[in-house]
Order: structure tokens, then sequence, then C-alpha cells
């Protein structure tokens, strides 16, 4: 029997489950959430995103990719969706206020299947902020977020919630969030302060289940319950809910939801980094994703191999796909380059008058230069030792392709590398990097001979170094964002290529 929630595509199936994939960070990236879509007919959700942080964002078109951007002042990508998913992806906020959450709901209805509230999570950088699972004690706050949501965006709102200390609180609790005209409630069945290695409790959520009209989704069963696809089913009978949210179990291998039986982890570990690599997903949290695949393994070859990585194509050589990379950067890089062809009005060159402008074709390589000293460093070391006013960078962001370039003044003299680059600071190392070589100067390198440095007390490592791990998305916790994937009754996908 389908259970409609709402006028939108949007629909609970009250037979073998729903299955979900639950929000821990960061495994509900983009590059995550393809590889579900081919495993099962998926419904998949995105992380915990915070309403302030998306508040700040900018939606932009990225052509180059083909996704939607949602992009913070610091041009970090904080939200990544694309058609494709666009009828399956849930966007999952945390938020402690109303007005907020709407407005966040509003920037982002149009590209998502379904809007989210996560009122469970128990992490820290949560409740300090009085959301997750802190909401739970403020019912009234609770009923006024979803509420608003409710009459004020076009798509079907949902939320999470853990179990209280006793039954009949959590029951009221449920009654009340019905009330508010919610379309389905997800339970994780166990309290505030207990964890994974605590028992959950499925009578719980069965009562949940029992007591409301709307879909109930069971949360809390990996590994005790769910080891295979068989166990979802155990566990959702086991809790008379809807459908069954998993998290960590698919986390650790997505291919659960094959009905033959998983497949081999290196096999789906490849497919991961593929997809990875296809949608530009920073390093950080691939690398992240793929550690929690390898887990007990992560002493392995291959594991150490993986710890080391610090780069995207790093990673994809421990798995024997550095050829892929290659392949899949040089299309990327032609694409952008046909955009930017297509478009040359779109292209904003430096602001000021390039001619006198000294230039290189170079762009900084991480891997190629001393862990604490970089061309920056270099630069401004060499401009106190000559007496010199330090360097001024300025850095304009190309709107097409996102591409930052930097130009640096020193002495009255502009440098600035032709080859446009993906973040601020990189572009900034490549200008220092042409500066410095059209001086003569060492700028770094490994194995470079040249006057070390007289260090001052210097920032913190990844402050302003041109590190690509400066980039990194903020994982407190650890992005708590797992996608949840959704499997309607009889309707699998056609499990592409596996």
């Amino acid at each position: 029997m389908e259970r409609t929630l709402c006028t939108v595509r949007f629909i609970y199936v009250s037979a073998v489950a729903i299955l979900l994939v639950s929000s821990l960070r960061p495994s509900g990236g983009k590059a995550f959430r393809p590889l579900k879509h081919q495993l099962t007919w998926a419904q998949t959700y995105s992380g915990e995103l915070i309403d302030l942080k998306m508040l700040q964002c900018k939606r932009v078109v990225n052509e180059a990719l083909s996704t939607v951007d949602f992009v913070a002042p610091d041009d970090r990508v904080v939200f990544r969706t694309c058609e494709r998913e666009q009828s399956r992806v849930v966007f999952q906020m945390g938020t402690s206020d109303a007005e907020r959450a709407l407005a966040v709901a509003r920037l982002v209805e149009n590209d998502v299947a379904g809007i989210d509230v996560n009122m469970g999570c128990p992490k820290e950088y949560s409740t300090k902020g009085g959301m997750g699972a802190a909401l739970l004690s403020d019912p009234d706050k609770i009923e006024k977020i979803l509420s608003t949501l409710v009459k004020g965006t076009q798509r079907p709102v949902t939320c999470k919630i853990r179990i209280l200390p006793s039954l009949e609180d959590t029951l009221s609790l449920v009654k009340r969030i019905e009330r508010t005209g919610i379309a389905a409630i997800a339970v994780h069945g166990r309290k505030r302060e207990e964890r994974p290695q605590h028992p959950v409790s499925c009578e719980a959520i069965k009562a949940v289940a029992e007591t409301l009209s709307i879909p109930v989704i069971a949360n809390g069963g990996s590994h005790d319950h769910i080891q295979g696809y068989l166990d979802i089913e155990d566990f959702r009978q086991a809790t008379a809910a809807s459908s069954v949210m998993v998290a960590r179990a698919a986390m650790w291998n997505p291919s659960i939801f094959l009905k033959e039986g998983p497949r081999p982890l290196e096999e789906v570990m490849q497919k991961y980094i593929r997809y990875a690599v296809q949608y530009d997903n920073h390093y950080t949290n691939t690398k992240y994703c793929l550690c929690q695949m390898l887990r007990e393994h992560l002493e392995s070859p291959q594991g150490r191999l993986l710890h080391a990585a610090q780069s995207s194509q790093e990673i994809c050589e421990a798995f024997g796909l550095g050829a892929f990379y290659e392949e899949t950067t040089r299309e990327l890089d032609a694409r952008r380059g046909k955009l930017l062809a297509r478009s040359p009005e779109e292209v904003e060159e430096p602001a000021e008058d390039t001619s006198g402008i000294i230039k290189m074709a170079v762009k900084f390589d991480r891997r190629a230069y001393s862990p604490q000293i970089t061309p920056k460093m270099c630069l401004l070391e060499w401009c106190r030792r000559e007496k010199l006013a330090q360097p001024v960078y300025e850095t304009v962001q190309r709107p097409l392709d996102r591409l930052f370039c930097s130009v640096v003044t020193v002495a009255e003299q502009k440098y600035q590398s032709t080859l446009w680059d993906k973040s601020k600071k990189l572009a900034e190392q490549a200008a220092a990097i042409v500066c410095l070589r059209s001086q003569g100067l060492p700028e770094g390198r490994l194995r470079e001979e040249g006057p070390s440095l007289h260090k001052r007390k210097r920032e913190a490592p990844d402050q302003d170094t041109g590190d690509p791990r400066a980039q990194e998305p903020v994982l407190p916790g650890e992005l708590c964002k797992k996608p949840f994937l959704a499997l309607a009754s009889g309707k699998e996908s056609p499990l592409e290529g596996w």
C-alpha cells in the first residue's frame, strides 16, 4: 500500500521499507549519493547543514560539472546537487530558529525533493547551538520550526528525533510533532546520551509507530541488527515502522542494499572514487568516506597509502585509478575551456591594467614544496630582509567556472600566473612563485638550495599556506552527516554497472 505524503513526488511504502541512510558526516556528500542511487531506488538525505552557514551561501549553476552549488563567501561548496538526484535528495538542516529554517528551505526547495530537520544529533557542535538533540528539551520550539516549514515551503517536511528518558514523554512529543503536519518522522532508538555501543530500543520505536498515523522511519539498527540486506526488513518488522534508516552499515559498504549480497569492498571503493573525481569532490571528504569503508583494514598497505594521500590524485593512485584521474581531469578542463570560449564576455580578468605585469604559466603543487615553507612565506621573508613593503595580493574569481587568479605587487611591480586555480590561496601561491622566479629567489621547493627562513611566530599550518587541507570542510564530530537512502518496495533500480 502506498502512502502519499504530499502533493509532490515523495512516497513512502508500507511494505519492505524505504531504506534510508542516516546523517553521519561526511558520507552524505555529492560523490557518495549517486553510488547509493545506483544500488537502490533511493531517497538520499544530505548531511546536517547548519542554517546560519546556508544563509550565507549563493546558488551557483556549475556548468562544467552540471551541478547546482551552494557556495559560501569563502568559496567553499557547502551543498552540491544535480538534476539527476533532484527528485531523490532530501535537504537536511540543523536549526534552532523557525525563520532561519524557512529561509534556508526556500533557498534550496527548487533543487531538492524534501526538507528534513535534524533533531537527534547528540554531537556538541550541533547541540551547543541549540540544534540537533538540544531541541528535544524544547517542544514549543520544535512545534514552531516544523509548523513554519510545513506552511512556508512547497516541499514535504520531515524530522528525526531520539527517544526521551521515558516512553510517556516520547509519545507525548511525537504526537505534538505529528500535529504540525509533517510528512514523516524518523526515530533513532537511543537516548541523547547514548552512543552506538548502547543497544537500540526497538520497543520504543514500535510504540511510536503504533501511536502515529504518519510514516515512522526506524533508525539505529546498524551492526547490532543490520549486517545485510535481509536484516533491514527484519529490523523494520521488529519496530513496526514504515521504513528503515540505515546509517553506519551503509557507510561501511553501500552495496548492503543489493538483494544478492554486498559486492567486494575494493569494487565499491573504486566506484565511489570515480564519482568523487567526476564531481570534483574535495579529497578530504573522499578520504574520510574511504577510511570509514576500510575500518579495521586501515593498517593494510592500501590503508597506509590512503592515510598518506594528500590529494585526489594520490587517492586514485593508491587504488590503481591514476590513469582515470588524469583522463577525467583532462575532460573537465576541456569542458571548462569550451565554456570559456563560448562565453568570453563572462570571463572576468584582473581589474587592473595588465600592461607591465610579469606573467608565467605556473601552478603551486603542494607536494613539490616543503611542508613548513611555502612560496608566500619565502616572498614575505625576502621583502622583510630587503626592507620592502609586504607583498599585496589582489585576487579575482571567474564566475563561469569559479576559478581564481591572483596578482601580487612587490616594490610597485606586479606578478601573475596565467593559469587559473581552484582556490584563492593556491592562486596567491602561484603569483608568489612568479615573483620569486623572476627574481631568481628560492621558493621553498624540496631539495632546493637557498637561505633558510628566519622563522617568526607562524600561523597555524593550514592558514594562508595554499595547502589544499586549508579548504577542508569543517567536519565537527565528523559531516553528524549521513545521507538517507530510501528504497520503495518492489522498485529496485537497474543497479547500473553492478
